[in-house]
């Protein structure tokens, strides 16, 4: 009864709008104190949450991708993806969605795909003859991407939660956001033909090497950290590291468009976001905590083997609980929150953690896409100037191609599997 009432307060003081943290931390207070549990508990399981050096991965992949972002590398990835792709139908939607799977290799964060990218690419859609409706829902979909293709600060996160290697994870990432990006990539021709949107003509040899060589600075970004950690040379927090001194040279050196002004101010935007992002950690420390001594990963493994007693039925419900959690909460409140609990339920149903952490990642940053509480909804419908339910309905039909990868990459675990287990086991 007790759990049931912490978990009512627990949503209570999230819809109010109360931070997640405190909602963590002063839920977790309310269990010990009423179980008669040392409170000094709490501060223990918070400072071990925090005291990790993978933790620190975190803030440095958060100032790696601003730095990026400052260099003004957008329009670089932009004209990259426009001469490998732009020769498809719909070829600026597709360059979009393309452009999102180079920009998550040095954001890692849909919000600031969506915003970066969107900010590029649909005034520029517009101009070619797109409609608004097509051009803001592909850059809502394409911005999915970011928390899936390394770095991913949202793995990042689930791995320090759920102690999984997070060079695993991230290459377990890299292959489940090619297949969605896919998907996309799929219907968006089909629309295109459809509505016959046009497209580019095939670059040349001095087109594409011109676009090449203009790009070039941009993707070695990535190739630091997703590079360094699968290779085994650095540890996902030192090719962070690496990164930001990457970042920073770049920024003042190659592109010149990068002040020490400029470079103070996003350090502080970053360390101010990533203080934030260790005290939620923190807390969710300290709420796992309380979940283990509650004992509610066994009651949920329980409540859901009565339910049935096949994997493959068990997997489906997680995942559509999932789904439904995400239109309610944001990715990493859920995650926070869920891991803890649905990891253990997993394990139990022979489902790698590995592969649990891409579905979970996956499934919950669809909500991201969804109403009420879709932040890159919220984001492009901002840039766009399209009503919120005008651009919900016009981001509706791509939920299918969308839902079509999430399913592919739920029950076919090779896709996210075969590169850790190459690499790594």
């Amino acid at each position: 009864m007790n759990m049931i009432v912490l978990f009512i307060a627990l949503i209570v003081l999230i819809a109010l709008g109360m931070p997640v943290a405190f909602s963590l931390g002063i839920t977790s207070l309310w269990y010990l104190f009423v179980n008669s549990i040392n409170l000094s508990t709490v501060a223990q399981s918070m400072s071990r949450g925090v005291n990790s050096f993978t933790m620190l991965a975190i803030p440095f992949f958060f100032l790696a991708g601003e730095l990026m972002n400052t260099s003004g590398v957008t329009d670089r990835i932009i004209r990259m993806a426009k001469v490998l792709v732009g020769h498809f139908k719909g070829g600026l939607a597709q360059v979009n969605i393309v452009a999102s799977i180079i920009f998550a290799g040095i954001s890692g964060s849909a919000t600031a795909d969506a915003a970066a990218l969107g900010s590029a690419l649909i005034p520029a859609m517009e101009k070619e003859g797109y409609d608004t409706d097509f051009s803001a829902a592909i850059t809502v979909a394409s911005s999915m991407v970011g928390p899936i293709i390394p770095p991913s600060i949202t793995l990042v996160m689930y791995g320090i939660l759920a102690q999984v290697p997070i060079g695993q994870l991230l290459a377990a990432g890299i292959l489940p956001g090619l297949v969605l990006a896919l998907s996309q990539m799929v219907y968006t021709y089909y629309y295109s033909k459809k509505m016959d949107y046009p497209r580019y003509e095939k670059a040349n040899f001095k087109e594409f090497t011109d676009a090449t060589k203009s790009g070039v600075s941009a993707l070695i970004m990535p190739i630091i950290i997703i590079g360094g950690v699968l290779s085994g040379v650095f540890t996902p927090t030192e090719s962070a590291a690496i990164a930001v001194f990457y970042g920073v040279f770049v920024g003042l050196v190659v592109y010149k468009n990068m002040t020490l002004g400029s470079l103070f101010e996003t350090i502080k935007k970053v360390s101010i976001a990533s203080v934030n992002n260790l005290f939620i950690l923190a807390c969710a420390t300290a709420f796992s905590w309380v979940m283990t001594k509650a004992r509610v990963p066994e009651m949920v493994i329980d409540l859901v083997f009565s339910i049935s007693n096949n994997e493959t039925i068990i997997l489906f419900i997680l995942v559509v609980f999932l789904l439904l959690i995400g239109l309610f909460m944001l990715p990493s409140q859920a995650l926070i929150v869920l891991t803890p609990i649905f990891v253990p339920v997993a394990k139990e149903i022979g489902v790698d953690p590995v592969h649990f952490g891409i579905i979970m990642v996956l499934t919950l940053t669809l909500g991201g896409c969804t109403p009420p509480v879709g932040m890159m909804l919220y984001v492009v419908a901002d840039i766009s100037k399209l009503q919120f339910t005008r651009l919900v309905k016009a981001v509706t039909p791509l939920y299918i191609p969308i839902i079509i990868a999430i399913i592919l990459v739920t029950f076919v675990p090779s896709i996210s599997m075969i590169l850790p287990i190459l690499l790594f086991r």
